[in-house]
């Protein structure tokens, strides 16, 4: 089988400070920015790849939520415990400097972990996990 990920998806509760942090301070590009009732669709993804994007989404825009759902997911994306993303570069000390130097929450330095990769992690602006892994 040739297989290949194609679209993930991340919440988003506002999109301008999403969009400003992926596109910015990760400097991906934008691929596609859809708006429809209020809401908006924003499609980033590292230059090059143009085969591997990231929506960034409104969470509970799906009809079959409930507004207890809604807000169980607004509670979560408050935590940062609803949804992560784990990136990778060759330079994770320069990557993380321009993290560090653009405001974005660190939650992990840099470290060597007892798993085998060393990796740092900061929330995005509506709290999900970003970690960032270096590569061999």
């Amino acid at each position: 089988m040739d297989i290949t990920i194609h679209n993930t998806f991340l919440p988003h509760d506002d999109p301008e400070a999403s969009l400003a942090f992926y596109r910015d301070t990760l400097g991906f590009e934008v691929r596609n920015d859809v708006g429809y009732d209020g809401m908006r669709w924003i499609t980033v993804g590292p230059a090059g790849q143009p085969d591997t994007s990231i929506v960034l989404h409104p969470p509970a825009a799906d009809p079959g939520i409930t507004d207890d759902e809604r807000r169980t997911i607004a509670e979560m994306m408050a935590k940062g415990t609803y949804a992560s993303v784990i990136l990778a570069t060759a330079d994770l000390d320069g990557v993380f400097e321009k993290l560090q130097a653009g405001d974005a929450e660190v939650v992990q330095e840099p470290i060597e972990q007892p798993y085998g990769v060393r990796d740092c992690a900061f929330r995005d602006p509506a709290g999900n996990m970003v970690r960032i892994q270096q590569t061999r």
